[in-house]
């Protein structure tokens, strides 16, 4: 993967809103396990910002908030198997688990290792019978480690097809049980492999469901955010903004830029799926909301203050308290909205996180 120079780090907006600000009550019974029984049968809360209405329906009738003209910008990222475990060289009591979250270079990765007392720079691992081994090359300011991976290549043809023998899919620590088809933790339109986690708003859709949002005239544009650790790194300083992200690639292309920036000039809504493609669509959109044919690193980190560029309407899981996710929820809305709406999805039993249910801001 070739990645440009761009990097794009938000000018941030001071604010006195904390991290607690945007924290709520949640049973742990709501905390979704396994996705819905089909992908379009999850419930959808649709929150209108014009006439403050919050509205229950089910996800396969978000065909009728959506018009002829308008785009849907999904994030086409694929999710690799990227947690394997394994044992240093020599010593096989000595387990370790890694989890690659970003190419840095050809076979060189970011990885989170546990536990990192045996990830020292220059410790040699071993992983799937001896298919794969590492040696940590750096240790990153956040204590991430850097890896380099060793394969035979006569034998594979890169560590993606090493990683579908041994690797697991990485489920958040919050989904305890046992995902029985990796296909539910991945997107029907995933394309490009590189993410450490899945764009959980797409999860929603079916392939008949696509099929009949572009019979209605309403455009899809694919982008790329290969998600990892900047989309979850907990707010761990009081003031949010003091939260520094942890950036992601992203990229958009020519014709996804061309099919927005037509959609837009032709009055058209700009309805982003998840909080990843929101991310990814204002890093490339320039202040004047014309959208560039880009690729680089992101950072970009959005709460309330921020004034979008170039998304209307996003459809999105319900977040985590004190999340950057919730966080970016609530600057396209507003937070006292947002956290009265997730109240109310708490009464209503609706099902939280990853294999959730859903929410359209409108």
């Amino acid at each position: 993967m070739k990645e440009s120079s761009v990097r794009i780090i938000n000018k941030k907006e001071p604010t006195d809103l904390k991290a607690s600000d945007f924290f709520y009550d949640l049973p742990e019974e709501l905390i979704a396990q396994h996705p819905a029984e089909k992908r379009d049968h999850s419930r959808l809360m649709v929150l209108d910002r014009k006439s403050g209405s919050i509205e229950h329906e089910h996800f396969y009738n978000i065909i009728d908030r959506l018009h002829e003209g308008d785009v849907l910008v999904i994030n086409d990222s694929k999710v690799i198997p990227a947690r394997i475990y394994g044992h240093a060289k020599g010593r096989e009591d000595a387990t370790l688990e890694l989890l690659l979250l970003r190419q840095r270079e050809i076979d060189t990765w970011e990885c989170l290792v546990k536990p990192g007392k045996r990830a020292r720079i220059g410790s040699v691992a071993v992983f799937g019978n001896g298919s794969l081994t590492s040696q940590v090359v750096d240790i990153t300011d956040e204590g991430n480690r850097i890896i380099h991976f060793d394969y035979d290549r006569e034998k594979y043809s890169n560590i993606y097809e090493i990683l579908h023998q041994i690797g697991l899919m990485p489920l958040p620590p919050y989904i305890t049980e046992q995902l029985r088809d990796n296909s539910r933790y991945q997107t029907v339109y995933a394309r490009e492999e590189g993410s450490a986690a899945a764009p959980t708003a797409g999860l929603h859709f079916t392939p008949e469901l696509l099929e009949k949002i572009k019979e209605k005239g309403v455009k899809i544009a694919p982008v790329m955010l290969h998600v990892g650790l900047g989309t979850f790194r907990p707010v761990k300083v009081e003031r949010i903004d003091e939260h520094v992200m942890h950036t992601e690639f992203f990229s958009v292309s020519k014709e996804s830029a061309d099919i927005i920036n037509e959609a837009k000039a032709k009055g058209g809504r700009v309805i982003c799926v998840g909080t990843t493609s929101c991310r990814t669509l204002e890093s490339a959109t320039d202040d004047d909301g014309h959208v560039r044919a880009i690729s680089g690193d992101t950072g970009i980190f959005i709460y309330p203050g921020y004034k979008f560029k170039a998304v209307d309407a996003l459809i999105t899981n319900f977040h985590l308290p004190e999340s950057t996710l919730l966080m970016l929820v609530s600057a396209l809305y507003n937070r006292e909205k947002i956290m009265e709406a997730y109240k109310v999805a708490v009464e209503e039993k609706y099902r939280f996180f990853s294999f959730g249910d859903a929410m359209l801001i409108v």
